[in-house]
């Protein structure tokens, strides 16, 4: 077989069927392969028109259809069968080649995956795609890990048929071994408290506003012609607004209350306790996604005392959505500022440079997360790459010092009528936790010196110290040096 494509992707899913075809839109001869080859022979003869594709039934067809150097792209589900396919295809392959997964890996085996290739001379390119179905054939965000080498060559093919705002590529080079997937991973962690915020502020609304889904719809809409504007709100809205054909009520009352996870949200809670990275918010919408699938646990605590319901009038009601906007917007600051901090920790310990204004405005389309207000956040990092968090911006610090009384108010009728909101309470519990001078772990560090001698540091003056707990008589507190003090 003649080398004639300029990439070949291997697993014709959903998403690398459509990814496919937006390189072959956009002029590129593409390989198509497939474990099946009835999937390959469909994508050629329905979408046949819209480029030039090659279809390989075999491997060895697949990798000689490729012009060097290669640049082998697999779509398949990500753990066991990832690792086959590149043990099926790395053998085939020659120094200065590529393979690029664009699957949702967990970052680590992404790390161990471009090691072992690179000791072969093979470029190993981690790269998370966002954006869905639609995402993948219109034009995604793409976020790439792996070598500078390797993107100089495959970067500019990316680039192309990724999304673009004011004709910039939602495409960048995150870093080296996992770290696109890392990004890629923290995005889908934000994504579940994005989400999980929208479904607390429609809860909220419905009722303590006493408001239809219908009614909850246009203040979404609404919310999404100013500083809420964001994809996930404007789904929203067409998902409030629709009814169910079969019973002719409002489609969120007949769909079940439990959602489920392919686990990169778990990932990402899972990471951020290694890394010490406190993503509460992040954390809490994914345990209340596992909270909605605990039906026996449901059924236990189900007619339990709660709140009590207090009616509002509409005057009243109309001042609540206010409120509730305020503080859905304070905590969807607090839990992308919570995202973007786990990355600059991990940037650190894994050894990565990655441009955290380069990652907001490869965000900015394309994505499942992606927002008008992630442009305020890509500037806030061009202006100081080396912010801390995005509450030292001034203008994010003047919203969250706006939002102060309604977020908390927000909370406390939430509280009184006992609906759940983890996480609009995880997000003000951490901007809460995060500027307080003092924090009471301090008795926490006693209770772990009391009974593991674990020692700690005092406030006062520096050293490590520990106290012989007498259970008798006087505590004696030594130095790490033994000196008593």
């Amino acid at each position: 077989m003649q080398a004639t494509a300029h990439i070949g992707v291997t697993g014709l899913g959903v998403m690398g069927r459509s990814l496919a075809r937006n390189f072959a839109r956009h002029g590129y001869t593409v390989a198509v392969h497939n474990r099946t080859v009835f999937r390959t022979r469909a994508l050629v003869e329905e979408f046949g028109h819209e480029g030039t594709f090659v279809p390989a039934p075999t491997a060895e067809e697949f990798v000689a259809a490729l012009e060097r150097p290669r640049r082998l792209m697999i779509m398949v589900q990500a753990g066991a069968a990832t690792d086959a396919v590149i043990e099926e295809f790395a053998p085939l392959l020659e120094p200065g080649d590529m393979i690029i997964d664009g699957g949702n890996a967990h970052f680590g085996d992404t790390r161990r995956r471009e090691a072992a290739l690179r000791e072969r001379g093979i470029h190993f390119v981690g790269t998370g795609i966002s954006g869905g179905e639609e995402g993948a054939l219109n034009g995604p965000s793409i976020m790439v890990g792996g070598s500078a080498e390797a993107y100089a060559v495959l970067g500019p093919m990316l680039e192309d048929i990724s999304a673009k705002v004011d004709g910039e590529p939602c495409c960048a080079h995150i870093g080296s071994d996992g770290a696109g997937h890392f990004v890629k991973m923290v995005h889908n962690g934000i994504e579940y408290a994005d989400m999980q915020l929208l479904a607390e502020a429609y809860d909220l609304l419905r009722q303590v506003a006493d408001y239809t889904p219908g009614e909850i719809a246009d203040v979404f809409r609404a919310w999404n012609r100013g500083r809420l504007d964001s994809y996930l709100v404007g789904i929203s809205t067409e998902v409030l607004d629709h009814t169910d054909a079969h019973t002719g009520g409002p489609f969120v009352d007949v769909v079940a209350d439990v959602a489920g996870q392919k686990g990169t949200g778990r990932w990402t809670v899972q990471t951020a306790l290694d890394l010490g990275a406190p993503v509460t918010a992040i954390a809490q919408a994914t345990f209340a996604r596992a909270a909605s699938g605990q039906r026996a646990l449901r059924a236990a605590y189900h007619g339990m005392p709660g709140g009590v319901t207090v009616p509002l009038s509409r005057t009243e009601a109309a001042r609540f959505v206010s409120r509730v906007e305020n503080a859905l917007y304070a905590s969807k600051v607090i839990a992308y500022d919570q995202g973007l901090t786990m990355i600059q920790s991990a940037a650190t310990e894994y050894g990565w440079d990655i441009d955290l204004a380069s990652v907001a405005r490869i965000w900015r389309a394309g994505c499942i997360i992606r927002a008008a207000f992630l442009d305020r956040v890509r500037a806030a990092y061009a202006a100081d790459p080396e912010l801390s968090s995005l509450l030292l911006e001034k203008d994010f610090a003047g919203e969250i010092a706006d939002a102060q009384v309604p977020w908390r108010e927000t909370i406390a009728s939430a509280t009184r009528r006992g609906i759940p909101v983890p996480a609009f309470a995880a997000a003000l519990a951490a901007y809460d936790t995060l500027r307080a001078g003092r924090l009471p772990t301090a008795l926490v560090q006693g209770q772990r010196d009391y009974f593991g001698a674990h020692t700690y540091e005092r406030a006062d003056r520096p050293g490590t110290f520990h106290t012989h707990w007498a259970q008798n008589g006087r505590p004696e507190t030594r130095d790490d040096n033994g000196h008593a003090s």
